[in-house]
């Protein structure tokens, strides 16, 4: 079946520019990044200005939209707006050498010198119309190769749960990048009857195409997206993955650690086309997880780097606080993303207020302040102190601020509370399936059962009830009631006694933590263990990639998951492998739980059930029942 086609990135040129005296530099967010407040973390602005009279200025022939658009971090008056306008596709080396960009000018080193650190001047234009003829927002800003001549504005004066269209273009040129289309959130205090979300995690490019991002978009099916991390790998590709088979070789081919490794892993996985279109479509809410930096990370180093004298010298003598500050600025100049507090590079931790419908709190339980998580090699000592009370997976400062944002969440009457979180939050005795002495997963929540008693505690306590939390990180499926075992009592069979629910994600396209190869039978196997030893475990799915979609009213949440039958050819086949209903004040999952019936994984007290082919020709979508797989 052909696949529906996306939007195509097109460029336009044309042949001067003029740099109007009007630009603004602070309009381009990521000359403020990491930091206003510590200039010598951030970029020295009044150096890149003097080169802006320079005489020479860049040919708009030479400048190209390289990597599409993107907006995010929408509110109710604002949204910001992201892209890339360079002389190459290549990324900055922050000190740009010769043989970088001499080619782009005969080698001629003089003109080279005068012209390749030159800051390139960029217009944008927001819309409130399709056709784009009502102008209700635009500015001029600079890139240049200090910030990989990467563009972060924000729109301003925008209407509330207002879609809105929006353009790039080199100044004085018709060299324009694609049409975005975005959209504001409502006030806080409106009154929506709906909102959907599609929640994504864990995007491996050598691993396969990134299908499950175009899905969403070929059916036009939700209002925003939310990424809760993994968007990138640090890994080379014949240390994980099999990109060779499949022609998607991550550059530069090995473990990154500079600044230039980082800029240009985004690049790459910013050239795949379902990611591509998901960006220019919607608005992202994302947050990183590990992999931006590195496996296992947290405050003080990874599971293969730390700052000691070995660490140094192995990963090329770069430390790991160097490591991780290259891979955050990289991370703030390619996401479109706001930096709430320009004096501190690691905040990302932040909410969102959409009406009175939704109150969104996305934290960092990764890299902000993060107690020493299980390494590998440190299991046992992980585990003697998974339940110390000093441990947290997110410093005490984030813990308090996410403490506070649930009861002011409460008092402000909002009907249901989203909790973005990385790692998954219930517990999960894995026993069985890990086949070790140690059954609990000690770098999720249950490594630091404290940090996740004080959260319960808070929410029982002040009878917060409506509570969703969400997991990506672990590459499978999990559907759980959120329950306080041990203190307070819980009915698996009813789930009286919970206090919300839990929706953990599977994977964009990375393997399953139970091989890459796990046939479905054995999938579903280990399923059926992992379900039977835990009570609050509903639903597990191992076999599938794909994503799950939020959809919320005043009355009920709807949780829809969706399974790719393969990711090693770009398709948009993907099978509803799931569904669930969480009703407003009942904290719990509806019974029967998946309406008794799913097509994947192990359901408490449910069934799987196999349906035959049939394909949707409207939109593309192929539905596909485990005996029909073969047709693939």
């Amino acid at each position: 079946m052909k696949l529906p086609s996306l939007p195509l990135l097109t460029v336009l040129t044309s042949t001067t520019v003029i740099v109007p005296i009007t630009a603004r530099w602070s309009t381009n967010l990521n000359y403020r990044s990491p930091s206003t407040q510590h200039p010598a973390l951030g970029i020295a602005v009044h150096k890149v200005v003097k080169r802006s009279t320079n005489s020479s200025a860049w040919d708009p022939a030479a400048l190209h939209f390289t990597h599409g658009v993107a907006s995010g971090d929408p509110y109710a008056d604002s949204v910001i707006l992201w892209t890339r306008v360079g002389p190459t596709d290549d990324n900055d080396r922050s000190n740009v050498t010769v043989s970088g960009y001499a080619g782009l000018f005969n080698h001629d080193v003089e003109r080279y010198v005068a012209v390749s650190k030159a800051p390139v001047c960029v217009e944008y234009r927001v819309y409130g119309d399709e056709g784009m003829e009502d102008v209700v927002d635009g500015g001029t800003v600079y890139t240049s190769s200090d910030v990989d001549y990467t563009v972060k504005v924000e729109a301003k004066n925008l209407q509330p749960f207002t879609t809105y269209y929006y353009q790039f273009s080199v100044c004085n040129s018709n060299t324009k990048s694609i049409v975005g289309r975005t959209k504001t959130t409502p006030n806080a205090d409106d009154d929506i009857t709906k909102v959907s979300l599609a929640v994504y995690s864990c995007s491996n490019y050598p691993f396969g195409f990134f299908n499950a991002y175009g899905n969403s978009v070929r059916k036009d099916s939700v209002d925003y997206v939310v990424h809760l991390g993994d968007y990138i790998y640090e890994y080379a590709n014949g240390d994980y993955g099999w990109g060779n088979s499949i022609d998607r070789i991550p550059q530069p081919d090995k473990e990154i650690v500079s600044l230039y490794d980082y800029r240009k892993r985004l690049a790459t996985y910013r050239t795949d086309l379902d990611l591509l279109t998901s960006h220019q479509r919607f608005p992202w809410i994302p947050v990183w997880d590990d992999h931006e930096v590195a496996d296992n990370s947290y405050r003080d180093g990874t599971s293969e780097m730390n700052n000691t004298e070995d660490s140094f010298i192995k990963e090329g003598r770069v430390s790991f606080d160097q490591r991780k500050m290259h891979a955050v600025r990289a991370y703030f100049e390619w996401m479109p993303i706001r930096q709430v507090e320009m004096d501190d590079n690691l905040r990302i931790w932040r909410s969102f207020s959409i009406g009175k419908l939704v109150d969104l709190v996305m934290l960092d339980t990764r890299n902000y302040d993060r107690s020493v998580t299980d390494l590998y090699w440190n299991t046992d000592y992980a585990h003697a102190i998974s339940n110390d009370a000093g441990r947290s997976l997110m410093g005490a400062r984030q813990e308090h601020w996410f403490y506070d944002s649930l009861s002011h969440s409460a008092e402000r009457g909002a009907t249901w509370r989203i909790i973005g979180s990385q790692v998954i939050f219930s517990r999960i005795n894995g026993s069985v399936g890990l086949g070790n002495e140690n059954p609990l997963n000690y770098d999720q929540w249950d490594g630091y059962q404290s940090n996740r008693n004080r959260t319960l505690s808070h929410l029982y306590d002040n009878g917060i009830g409506n509570n969703i939390f969400l997991a990506g990180d672990s590459h499978a499926s999990w559907v759980s009631d959120l329950v306080w075992l041990g203190e307070k009592e819980y009915n698996k069979e009813t789930g009286e006694g919970s206090i919300g629910v839990e929706f953990a994600g599977t994977a964009v396209s990375s393997p399953c933590p139970y091989g890459a190869n796990i046939t479905l039978a054995g999938a579903n196997n280990f399923s059926s263990f992992l379900e039977r030893d835990n009570d609050e475990l509903q639903w597990q799915d191992l076999y599938y990639r794909g994503y799950y979609e939020l959809h919320f009213s005043a009355d009920e949440v709807e949780a829809k998951y969706f399974g790719l039958p393969t990711v090693v050819s770009r398709n948009g086949w993907e099978i509803p492998i799931a569904n669930f209903t969480v009703k407003a004040g009942e904290n719990k999952l509806q019974r029967p739980v998946g309406g008794g019936v799913v097509e994947s994984g192990s359901l408490k007290g449910g069934e799987r059930k196999e349906t035959n082919l049939t394909v949707d020709t409207n939109n593309g979508t192929w539905f596909i029942s485990h005996a029909d797989l073969s047709v693939l």
